[in-house]
């Protein structure tokens, strides 16, 4: 017999970027160590098919799963809070959603029917929220956007649907909304609070746990409010402050009992999960014996969620090296020759993110110069390892125009040029080339790295022979520049079915740059070995 899923279903009122995504996840960390098999869907209302040709100013970082989605995100949260990996099944949009609707009924699949939203687009988006919960004890589903919010509707009445139909005893609602602090008042406000439940209400969906995010703790008689103006049980309402790291939330959740109701609601038995190493992993977070600085340099840093795997995984490898570790956020477009000593003379390590065209290039490439000839770890990640190889080559091999066929199509040496065929991460071939569309035509997921023995690489990944990373680039570097770029002391260190993965510099103390995108894997309670490599080597120079 089928294993029957049970469903927890997570709104946002008021107002967005309230951290439903970080609440999702905590709650399926606390379920998973109960001894509970979970999962995570995120169900987000826009129009675009996926958030891959999205800018990162506009959306925030592109999370890559193994089979090559690109997601929003949140599925970032999930992945290291659950230290799970998932899957395109863990994503959709409207968009994704009506494009399977309209491809049905092109091939006749309503067999000449109306279409609809509903029963045709709510019931599409059932579908897929059942899909993501096969063989799951708990599936936790994540509505984005905010309750009041046009595009959400069908998804709001997908999850109304749902619940009658697999009865109140496997669904939950949980609502999360803001409760804010008025200065000039002195006090916090429920009146948002009431008004978003109220707007829930009209469209059928009565929750049944309501998370307040606040800046303030709130009393027992403002939670008492809360429960009675709203209709929950008072142990119903919980609260979610502001924190130093997001992996308080977890612990703050279990400690306000939010397990109680959930077990109650879906007819558990009583959940005690085993946090102890999740929790002294946060109590280094807070508070690490040791403390490096490393200079972040990219060209979205005004937006710092474009990131956002990136600054997570170095607080994992921090955590774990039980070491605080300074980001000094450097915009690559203000690094020149004149300045760059300046704004580098006393960091411990350089990374270089990676990003897509050429702005901010040539100060990107200042930074690695700078982290090559003073000995200065460096982790260059993506366009990071990429024009690694192109500053080598200008100013070491002497080829002035080494260019990447991203910013001139016509440089006679492209060290980075585009490949026009190459098998996915489903082992189909793709042809790309300068005029296919920008969506859908990347080398993305996860790709078999092999590891040259007796390397850098090679001893960050323990002596392993190959590993698989997650990508996410349409350029790649160029194999016929191999051999000359050996001779003068960089070393292509990874492959893949002859491409290059890896580099590192021959006698530099640790200066790594690699094509996949090593934050997309790590965790928090396994980080990734090249992060961890890097900010160990940083936290050792800092020492020196």
């Amino acid at each position: 017999m089928a294993k029957e899923t049970k469903y927890i279903f997570i709104t946002g009122g008021v107002l967005s970027s309230l951290g439903k995504g970080i609440a999702a996840a905590s709650i399926a960390t606390l379920l998973k160590n109960s001894g509970l098999k979970v999962s995570v869907l995120k169900a987000d209302p826009y129009i675009n098919v996926d958030p891959g040709t999205m800018s990162p100013l506009e959306h925030g970082e592109v999370f890559v799963t193994d089979d090559g989605a690109e997601t929003d995100l949140d599925l970032g949260h999930y992945e290291r809070f659950l230290d799970e990996s998932l899957s395109q099944d863990n994503n959709f949009t409207t968009g994704r959603v009506y494009s399977s609707v309209i491809e049905k009924e092109r091939r006749g699949d309503y067999l000449g029917k109306t279409i609809q939203v509903i029963p045709h687009i709510v019931g599409e988006i059932v579908d897929r929220i059942k899909k993501a919960g096969e063989g799951k004890d708990v599936l936790i589903v994540e509505i984005g956007g905010t309750v009041g919010d046009i595009e959400g509707l069908p998804f709001l009445e997908a999850i109304r649907a749902l619940r009658v139909e697999v009865g109140k005893k496997r669904a939950l609602n949980i609502h999360l909304t803001l409760v804010p602090f008025i200065k000039v008042a002195g006090e916090l406000k429920t009146k948002p609070t009431q008004h978003s439940v109220g707007e829930l209400r009209r469209i059928g969906i009565s929750p049944d746990i309501i998370i307040c995010r606040s800046e303030m703790p709130l009393n027992r008689e403002l939670k008492d409010k809360i429960a009675a103006s709203c209709g929950v049980e008072k142990n119903c309402v919980i609260e979610s402050l502001d924190s130093a790291s997001i992996y308080q939330i977890p612990l703050s959740f279990l400690k306000q009992d939010i397990l109680v109701p959930i077990a109650e609601n879906l007819g558990f038995s009583e959940l005690k999960p085993d946090m102890a190493n999740w929790d002294s992993l946060v109590k280094r977070i807070i508070a690490p014996t040791n403390e490096t600085t490393i200079a972040f340099v990219g060209k979205y840093i005004d937006l710092k969620e474009s990131y956002k795997s990136l600054t997570e995984g170095i607080i994992h490898a921090g955590a774990n090296l039980d070491a605080r570790v300074n980001l000094r956020w450097i915009d690559s477009e203000k690094i020149e020759e004149s300045n760059v000593n300046e704004l580098l003379k006393d960091v411990d390590g350089i990374l270089v993110a990676g990003g897509f065209g050429e702005r901010g290039v040539l100060g990107k490439m200042q930074a690695i110069k700078f982290a090559r000839v003073n000995n200065i770890p460096y982790l260059g990640i993506c366009l990071g390892m990429q024009l690694a190889m192109i500053e080598f080559a200008r100013d070491v091999l002497g080829l002035e125009d080494a260019n990447s066929m991203e910013f001139n199509k016509e440089c006679k040496n492209p060290i980075i040029y585009l490949i026009d065929s190459f098998i996915d991460a489903h082992g189909k071939k793709q042809i790309r080339t300068h005029t296919s569309p920008l969506g859908g035509t990347m080398r993305l997921g996860a790709y078999n790295c092999d590891i040259k023995p007796k390397t850098l690489l090679a001893e960050i990944y323990g002596n392993a022979k190959s590993v698989k990373e997650r990508h996410r680039h349409r350029y790649e570097a160029n194999p016929k520049y191999k051999e000359v770029f050996e001779k003068a002391g960089l070393i292509v260190s990874g492959e893949s079915d002859g491409l290059v993965e890896a580099i590192e510099l021959k006698g530099h103390p640790w200066f790594v740059g690699v094509q996949c995108h090593p934050e997309f894997t790590s965790r928090l309670t396994r980080p990734n070995p090249v992060i961890l490599g890097f900010i160990k080597a940083s936290l050792a120079n800092h020492v020196k």
